[in-house]
């Protein structure tokens, strides 16, 4: 019987395996963290050594209170000017008090701080950036996402962290990215346990606004268990991860295939959909993924994130093929008519 399993799994892969290929690119069209076409201009300027661009793309988004976007602008120029950053330099020293340029400045620095061996020492180094960039822009919750980012590695107790918490929500109440720095803070791996971890995310989730990212805040809290992968995991810790990809699904589908916005949190979504084996719903998942592979959370598990992605892409669409019976039902009815 083990041998008549094997060749049936083996047959329905390959009749089925091409077809569900439908939807998805092929693999030398899929890029890893692709930049949109507002940011685009500003990292093609600053490997030129040009600051302007991204200057007035982070002005924008400052006067028009586009927190969420500046966030991920922030984030992107920060990551660019870590192995290129004479263009930032050339900012600062031609506009030092600029409020654009402290905040790159600030992520910059808490990026390196966190690389090195010394990273708590470097970190408290560094605190007086972040004060300066959130004196200069008082509005913007940035800064205190970067601030919560800093209170972690810095060993911040649970009430100081909770002050720096108040002072972010203040500013943008259901900003995502000061909620996933909360979330991090939270899990069992930094100062708290899985338990509060679903509990910040679900009551996170329940309060956010329609299509908002935040709503995918338990999916991330799935992948923490997940990742710690502590094997005895109760019913009640299955349930909520299953609800939390649940309800990353129907966020998903709010949003067209292909779109770069939630592409993180589709990668994210399709990572704890095979990790729960929901096969059908993770290969969906790849296809509203389009061509946009994100470097979280593949680059938890390999140093060649874009390569785990397609590979897990490729094992999905092998699961799905070998699942499905060997003729569809409107076929054997056809048969049968005949």
């Amino acid at each position: 019987m083990s041998l008549l399993r094997a060749l049936l799994r083996a047959s329905r892969m390959i009749r089925h395996a091409p077809r569900l290929a439908e939807g998805l690119p092929p693999d030398d069209a899929v890029l890893l963290d692709a930049p949109d076409d507002r940011i685009a201009p500003a990292l093609v300027a600053a490997a030129l050594g040009e600051y302007e661009p991204a200057a007035k793309l982070l002005a924008t988004t400052r006067d028009a209170a586009e927190w969420e976007s500046r966030d991920r602008y922030v984030m992107r120029l920060a990551y660019f000017a870590h192995s290129r950053g004479d263009w930032l330099s050339s900012w600062l020293a031609t506009a030092p008090r600029d409020p654009d340029a402290l905040t790159v400045k600030a992520e910059l620095a808490v990026r390196r701080a966190w690389e090195s061996p010394a990273r708590a020492e470097r970190l408290r180094e560094i605190g007086p950036l972040i004060d300066a960039a959130a004196e200069a822009t008082p509005g913007d919750p940035v800064p205190w996402r970067i601030a919560l980012d800093h209170a972690r590695g810095t060993h911040a107790s649970h009430t100081a962290f909770g002050t720096l918490w108040e002072q972010a929500v203040r500013r943008s109440p259901h900003h995502y990215g000061c909620h996933v720095a909360a979330l991090r803070y939270l899990s069992a791996q930094w100062y708290g346990s899985h338990r509060e971890c679903f509990d910040f995310a679900e009551q996170a989730a329940a309060d956010a606004l329609p299509g908002s990212l935040v709503q995918a805040l338990p999916v991330r809290a799935a992948f923490a268990r997940l990742e710690d992968g502590t094997p005895a995991a109760g019913p009640l810790e299955d349930e909520r991860t299953d609800a939390a990809a649940t309800r990353a699904v129907a966020l998903s589908a709010a949003y067209p295939a292909g779109d770069l916005w939630p592409a993180e949190v589709r990668n994210l979504t399709a990572y704890v959909l095979v990790r729960r084996g929901r096969w059908e719903e993770a290969l969906e998942q790849f296809r509203l993924i389009g061509p946009c592979a994100t470097s979280f959370p593949w680059n938890r598990f390999s140093e060649d994130p874009l390569d785990h992605f397609l590979d897990a892409r490729g094992g999905v669409r092998i699961q799905v093929a070998s699942m499905t019976p060997l003729r569809t039902g409107t076929r054997e009815s056809g048969r049968a008519a005949h």
